[in-house]
């Protein structure tokens, strides 16, 4: 074996339910955790790389200097990325990369929110006493944000995560043909499996398993968002919590005292990003670029995907699992396999950017118990940007790593209409409608496809138009999209 084949050798995780410290002590206290996991407590302290995504709870210039500060290792090296779920695993796949190398021999991918914390400091009037960096600070090594705020959709009113997969999910259901009511029973079934599998992680934030009629069912707890969604299918990011992982070199796990039977392959790394702006794309129940990632993660993996053990699909909301479940092939309701092993973003805990990493913190350990390989997917915006993972017990021919940004590219896309000049007619193609704290119509949200076939976004403050879409089983519904992106019946 090349001895600088990357392995990842060990994953921390820590769920704070009462005044978490601060975000970098709880890196600390997680890497601390990923070493012990190792079999190597010392090998903490070798760690020559920090790479961490976007934290929210707290502004650093460089944590990634602040957690080696702490744990009294000499860093050569950080990496502090902007906003988006997919950066965990791009950075595990760059990390894999750079030990490959030779650049680099120990590397940690780590990350933490104290949003809960926060919040409550800031309802009592309080601001954390937590380190501030001074501005002459060196800033690390910069990975950009992903964008999710296009014009086009921010004058249509969609302008948030839980209102654009919402309008995702009833693209899915106006594919298959479903009622309302059928959909709604599958997605909450799929969102029950989730909560079952958070009532088995001990690192989970909510862990009592939910039925499907429970989720589906608004409570004063559990009110409608945004159609079809209630609040429990949503990401739930009011938690702390932070995640770890170490990766070494084949040579220096050794050199470190790692047993042999800790190693996990990182066997291969993809990445894709489909078109930013979602009035462009093809279809909006789909995703080219985790199409083409996960099959090339799984091909240069040298792994079939019948092979595939355990799996942890990105699950900010039912929508995404649906989506990405269909374009790798894998059945959403498999019983020797869900799609997560974590429990997901709802239930497990969506720490903004950094979920991606506690799935491949466990996904250590779901490797190592069941001896077959592994997969994360990671998504960035709105089905945005991804990156895939596929982790093995075994080294297979070793790490490959490639974009599919080429054959992403080369998918078709819609016509775009970015705004009428004059009041147009048109119909609706997929549409969402938000809800107030009462569970009463706010506004509708809709895709719509104009005589000539474009595509445009427009959002509608008619209440009873909004009561209507709620009702509405089927697209092709005629509407009139008028110059300022407001649509009428």
């Amino acid at each position: 074996m090349d001895p600088r084949t990357p392995v990842l050798v060990g994953g921390g995780q820590l769920t704070v339910r009462v005044d978490a410290p601060e975000p970098v002590d709880m890196i600390v206290a997680a890497l601390r955790a990923a070493a012990q996991d190792a079999g190597a407590p010392a090998l903490a302290e070798a760690v020559a790389s920090v790479r961490i995504p976007k934290m929210l709870s707290w502004k650093y210039r460089d944590p990634g200097a602040l957690v080696a500060e702490r744990l009294g290792t000499e860093l050569r090296h950080s990496v502090y990325t902007g906003d988006g779920g997919s950066h965990s695993q791009a950075l595990v796949n760059d990390a894999a990369a750079d030990i490959l190398a030779g650049r680099v021999e120990v590397v940690a991918v780590a990350g933490a929110e104290a949003w809960r914390t926060r919040m409550a400091l800031k309802k009592a009037g309080e601001r954390p006493d937590w380190t501030v960096q001074a501005d002459d600070v060196p800033v690390p090594e910069k990975r950009p944000s992903v964008a999710m705020w296009d014009e086009t959709e921010l004058r249509a009113g969609l302008d948030r995560p839980a209102y654009v997969y919402p309008l995702f999910e009833q693209a899915l259901r106006l594919a298959t043909g479903a009622s309302r009511a059928e959909h709604l029973r599958a997605v909450s079934k799929l969102w029950s499996r989730f909560s079952e599998v958070a009532a088995g992680n001990p690192y989970a934030w909510s862990r009592e398993p939910l039925t499907a009629e429970q989720i589906a069912m608004p409570t004063p707890e559990n009110r409608l968002v945004c159609d079809p969604y209630t609040k429990v299918m949503n990401s739930n990011n009011f938690v702390d919590q932070a995640a770890a992982v170490l990766l070494c070199s084949v040579e220096a796990a050794r050199r470190h005292g790692v047993p042999e039977d800790r190693w996990v392959f990182v066997r291969s790394g993809a990445e894709g990003a489909d078109r930013s702006r979602i009035v462009e794309r093809a279809r909006l129940d789909g995703s080219p670029a985790i199409r083409h990632a996960a099959a090339r993660a799984l091909a240069l993996a040298d792994v079939e995907l019948a092979e595939l053990g355990p799996v942890d699909v990105y699950s900010c909301f039912p929508s995404a699992v649906q989506v990405a479940a269909r374009e790798i092939g894998l059945p959403l309701a498999d019983p020797r396999r869900p799609l997560t092993i974590t429990g997901g973003l709802s239930f497990a805990g969506g720490p903004w950017n950094n979920y991606v990493t506690h799935a491949i913190a466990a996904m250590v350990g779901a490797v190592r118990e069941s001896g077959r390989p592994g997969l994360v997917t990671a998504n960035s915006g709105y089905l945005t940007k991804h990156a895939i993972g596929v982790y093995a017990p075994s080294p297979g021919s070793g790490f490959r790593r490639e974009s599919v940004q080429d054959a992403v590219d080369e998918e078709p896309t819609a016509p775009v209409t970015e705004a009428v000049t004059e009041a147009s007619p048109g119909v609706l193609e997929a549409w969402t409608v938000v809800r107030d704290r009462t569970g009463e119509p706010e506004q509708g949200l809709a895709a719509i496809r104009l005589a000539d076939g474009s595509r445009t976004l427009a959002r509608t403050s008619d209440v009873a138009l909004a009561g209507r879409l709620v009702e509405l089983e089927r697209a092709d519904e005629p509407v009139v999209v008028h110059p300022d992106a407001v649509f009428t019946a």
